[in-house]
C-alpha cells in the first residue's frame, strides 16, 4: 500500500509496481505539486517517511536537482521514484516553493 500526502489531500492507495509516486498521485486525485513529469522542475519533491527500500534507486535527474544529503535523508522526486517491490510506502509532498 502507498500513502501519499499532497498539499491538502492524503490517500492510501494500492501500490502498482513500475509506476512512479507521481503516477499514483495523478491517478488518484492527490494534489502532489508538479510542472514537468521529467525531473527538471523538482516541484514533485517528496519526503519518503517509510518504504524507501521499495523504490527504484535515485537517478541522474534526481542528483541533478537535489544534493546528495537530501537524497540520503529520504527526499526523492515523485516523477522519478518508481515502486519496485510490494510493501508499505508513505511519502509527503515537500516542494521547495
Amino acid at each position: 500500500m502507498l500513502t501519499l500526502k499532497g498539499r491538502a489531500v492524503v490517500k492510501t492507495v494500492p501500490a502498482e509496481i513500475g509506476k512512479t509516486l507521481l503516477d499514483h498521485a495523478l491517478a488518484n486525485g492527490i494534489d502532489l505539486g508538479f510542472s514537468c513529469t521529467r525531473g527538471t522542475c523538482a516541484r514533485c519533491r517528496v519526503y519518503v517517511e517509510e518504504g524507501r527500500e521499495l523504490l527504484s534507486e535515485p537517478n541522474d535527474a534526481e542528483y541533478d536537482r537535489m544534493d546528495e544529503e537530501e537524497i540520503e535523508q529520504g527526499y526523492r522526486l515523485g516523477c522519478q521514484a518508481a515502486i519496485k517491490r510490494e510493501g508499505e510506502i508513505r511519502a509527503v509532498n515537500r516542494t521547495y516553493f
